[in-house]
């Protein structure tokens, strides 16, 4: 930059003594030139602050890769009740892959994840219109969301008693029709053998701003290419769900799970009664903790008989959606393998869905002084 300013200043200083029209036609080609070359070296230093890569954390038996594309988690390798090591979360071998990827697998979502009704919300008196990308509704936070962006790695600690890595990603004003600039970060911290701890935090620069940020990695506790998940037992520590309409809006209802198939109180199999549902689960619970609580409690519990692998999810949010990936169709993953309908579970912890259109629901209006800190500890064992 500093040498354009000085090439700039010359050509300006030379034209100044120059009168015929020929010299001056000569200073604007000159200008067009340094311009160019300057906004050249600008791009290209733009891309490398952009590079994409591959992180990885390891401590013990427990290894997990990540890329700053979409601050993803992109494998997590854990021992079975033999030892045998497996890849349990659904992914693909390269970049480019997770770069066209609809499905978000692993990866950060938000602004605002989950749906917004409507495309729109209303703030202090504002009515705010996002880009619809479902329908007429707004998920994961628009057409490019959080997981459609490169975060800057700011932190990365391979070794040592806790391993970490920290992305941090600066949302502009207007980003998908949100409002206000955004700091955000996404500290991952091997805490203990076999623990993973996530760490979401977000502060409103100028303008206050809704935020529900989730980690939307797909789990298959056999290994991300031993077929569905429908016989794994799961309980989920939330006696209620927020009631969605056909578009999987909620309706601003909360009810009981008592009796309907999405009672998972007591740990039963996922497809035990799957098929009373249209495709499967896509259901935020109410989790028991309150809403209030700030701290971090159990939210659900995954276990796998065949590998004897256990995933327990902590969090500090409010809900949890519970996700079967009834989308998912002929997705190549990992080593050519396909996936299909029910390949994995997602456990995104979360506030509630479309709470900006929903005042009984807990806030997630985001200011200066009341930033956001959203917490998830992932626990592995084998038996």
């Amino acid at each position: 930059m500093l040498l354009f300013i000085r090439s700039l200043k010359q050509i300006w200083r030379r034209a100044k003594s120059l009168h015929s029209l020929a010299n001056m036609g000569k200073f604007f080609l000159g200008l067009f030139c340094v311009i160019a070359l300057a906004a050249f070296g600008i791009a290209n230093a733009s891309e490398k602050k952009r590079e994409i890569g591959i992180f990885e954390l390891k401590r013990g038996d427990l290894s997990v890769k990540f890329t700053n594309w979409g601050a993803t988690i992109v494998s997590v390798l854990v021992p079975d009740k033999h030892g045998k090591l497996d890849d349990i979360v659904l992914g693909y071998d390269s970049i480019r892959e997770y770069q066209n990827d609809t499905t978000y697998f692993g990866a950060i979502v938000g602004r605002v994840a989950n749906r917004i009704s409507g495309a729109k919300f209303t703030l202090n008196g504002v009515l705010y219109k996002l880009i619809a990308n479902e329908g007429n509704n707004t998920l994961h936070g628009g057409t490019r969301g959080f997981s459609d962006v490169v975060w800057k790695v700011t932190k990365y600690e391979k070794s040592g008693s806790s391993p970490q890595i920290v992305f941090s990603y600066r949302s502009f004003d207007g980003e998908e029709g949100f409002p206000g600039d955004l700091l955000v970060t996404a500290n991952y911290t091997l805490i203990a053998n076999n623990q993973l701890k996530l760490t979401m935090k977000a502060k409103a620069l100028n303008k206050p701003t809704p935020v529900n940020l989730a980690q939307h990695t797909y789990w298959n506790l056999g290994g991300h290419n031993s077929g569905d998940i429908l016989s794994n037992r799961l309980q989920i520590f939330g006696s209620r769900i927020t009631v969605v309409d056909n578009y999987l809006i909620p309706t601003g209802k909360l009810e009981s799970v008592k009796g309907t198939p999405y009672d998972f109180l007591k740990p039963r199999k996922v497809g035990s009664r799957i098929n009373k549902l249209p495709k499967g689960y896509d259901m935020n619970y109410a989790l028991d903790h309150g809403t209030g609580d700030e701290k971090v409690k159990k939210a659900a519990v995954v276990h796998d008989e065949k590998s004897g692998r256990t995933l327990e999810v902590s969090t500090n949010a409010p809900g949890v959606q519970l996700y079967t990936g009834n989308y998912i169709k002929d997705v190549k993953g990992k080593g050519g393998f396909v996936y299909q309908a029910h390949a994995a579970l997602c456990l995104e912890t979360q506030g509630y869905p479309d709470a900006v259109n929903h005042p009984s629901f807990p806030s997630t209006i985001v200011t200066s002084k009341k930033p956001y800190n959203h917490i998830m500890l992932f626990k592995f064992s084998a038996k």
